[in-house]
């Protein structure tokens, strides 16, 4: 297994080398390593070629920890070292989710494009005060929606849609367990006000892989629940929420998100997704084929007018996104992905916590 591969909080991919840039060409920087999905961020962007110059984190520990994983990067004295730096042209970011916002207005302000971890913002306000700064500084604010961009299944079932194989996609169903790991997650991680909850944090995966995969531009909730149904001792917390909702192309979305993964699966979560179309559809088993050993993950389905087909998909397709993300930086286009979408995922996911019926409260 993969590392990572028991714990979604630390899961951080690693693929082949696909440089779009020569060494020194694209400088970006990490500030802030609350997530361990930093690695996956830094990752994706050095196999694409860029160079990572520094990192900075108020916390000696962290930072010792990711100069030993990334050879060569300079530990800031300040985010200031890094925010006044000329050759930086990009700040990825793991910071508390309530925090990353706040983050990427300075990093915009001096200059540069923004790259958050997933949720990117917690609140609506958040939303309006980065769109308002996109606008004003022209530059970009990234989101990790790593579930598809840092997923080959998912990468490669967008192509097969792209392709016509599944004609017009009419439904997603959408399933993102994760293990919780209770004793490795921070304080904030359950309190509310900083982690956003449930249908925030790990729905908005979710969400954006239903736009993506649908084609839909914007959608409307047409329900949402959450509860916490197994940790008293955390009343903010939300273990398990759910939510339906209706693309304005007609597409149709159903998710469902907890912390509830078993200690016996051999992941950590069984990630799975099924995409309906007029001419067939496809089902991933992005993290394991549950029952077969050493099965890893990548796995997808395709059934059309063609017949059955299973795909394994690790080694196959790479992770575009970062090369993509790269160049778009460069050429100031939005090929990885568009502005627009990045937020539109970002504020269904808060509009569906925001309206969620609270099923159970412990």
């Amino acid at each position: 297994m993969g590392a990572g591969s028991m714990d979604g909080m630390n899961y951080a991919p690693k693929g082949r080398r696909r440089p779009v840039v020569a060494e020194g060409e694209f400088v970006f920087a990490a500030m802030y390593l609350e997530h361990g999905h930093i690695s996956g961020m830094c990752n994706g962007l050095l196999e694409a070629g860029a160079t990572l110059k520094y990192v900075y984190d108020p916390d000696v520990k962290k930072v010792e920890a990711f100069c030993r994983q990334y050879e060569g990067v300079v530990a800031a004295r300040s985010e200031e070292e890094i925010l006044s730096d000329p050759q930086v042209r990009l700040v990825a970011c793991a910071a508390i989710t309530s925090k990353r916002c706040e983050v990427g207005l300075r990093v915009m302000d001096a200059g540069k494009d923004y790259f958050s971890d997933k949720a990117p913002f917690t609140t609506l306000g958040q939303l309006e005060a980065a769109k308002k700064k996109v606008k004003e500084t022209g530059r970009k604010y990234m989101v990790y929606y790593s579930e598809r961009l840092h997923v080959e299944a998912a990468v490669y079932a967008g192509n097969l849609i792209r392709q016509g194989e599944i004609g017009r996609v009419l439904n997603v169903i959408g399933m993102g367990p994760h293990r919780l790991n209770i004793e490795s997650r921070p304080q904030w991680f359950f309190e509310k006000e900083k982690y956003g909850g449930i249908l925030c944090d790990i729905g908005s995966h979710q969400i954006e892989q239903f736009l993506y995969y649908s084609g839909a531009k914007d959608a409307k909730i047409a329900y949402s629940r959450i509860g916490n149904y197994a940790h008293p001792a955390y009343p903010e917390f939300e273990d398990f929420g759910d939510a339906m909702l209706t693309g304005d192309n007609g597409a149709t979305h159903y998710f469902r998100v907890d912390w509830f993964t078993p200690d016996g699966l051999s992941a950590w979560g069984d990630g799975r997704l099924t995409i309906l179309g007029t001419e067939g559809y496809i089902e991933l088993r992005k993290y394991v084929n549950v029952g077969v050993k050493n099965s890893g993950g990548d796995h997808l389905f395709l059934v059309n007018a063609k017949g059955e087909r299973y795909i394994p998909t690790k080694d196959t397709v790479g992770f575009p996104f970062f090369g993509e993300l790269i160049l778009d930086c460069l050429h100031r286009t939005e090929i990885a992905m568009t502005q627009e979408h990045a937020f539109k995922a970002a504020e269904l996911c808060l509009l569906a916590e925001e309206r969620a019926e609270r099923v159970l409260g412990l």
